[in-house]
């Protein structure tokens, strides 16, 4: 290598050991947890990173199954989307390519109605 060329290889081939959030990522998730624990929807929630996933998973009590489940999972960004938010028995509620597009089915549990 030259000295005057400034080309920096970061260990090729080596896959990251897990995937995570990025922090605007956990801001958006850990506001919308927020308002639904304000409102008295949510009362625990739990994160799981593995090599392949990151989750994030909302309860009503820690005991039961998640209410809600995040998943973000990195390889299937260039085909269905990375995000997919799954159900409380494990369907499939939205995927998709943006976060806040998949979060809108939770904010939209949050609206009501009012009347004048």
């Amino acid at each position: 290598m030259a000295l005057g060329s400034p080309t920096v290889v970061a260990f090729p081939g080596r896959r990251p050991e897990q995937v995570g959030f990025t922090r605007e990522e956990l801001t958006r998730i850990l506001d919308v947890y927020g308002r639904m624990v304000a409102a008295g929807q949510w009362r625990d929630y739990a994160m799981d990173f593995t090599r392949d996933t990151a989750t994030f998973a909302a309860f009503v009590r820690h005991a039961e199954r998640p209410q809600a489940r995040l998943e973000k999972r990195p390889s299937l960004r260039s085909k269905q989307g990375m995000w997919t938010l799954f159900g409380e028995h494990g369907q499939v509620l939205k995927r998709g390519h943006e976060l806040p597009g998949v979060l809108a089915p939770i904010e939209r549990r949050l609206l009501k109605a009012v009347d004048n």
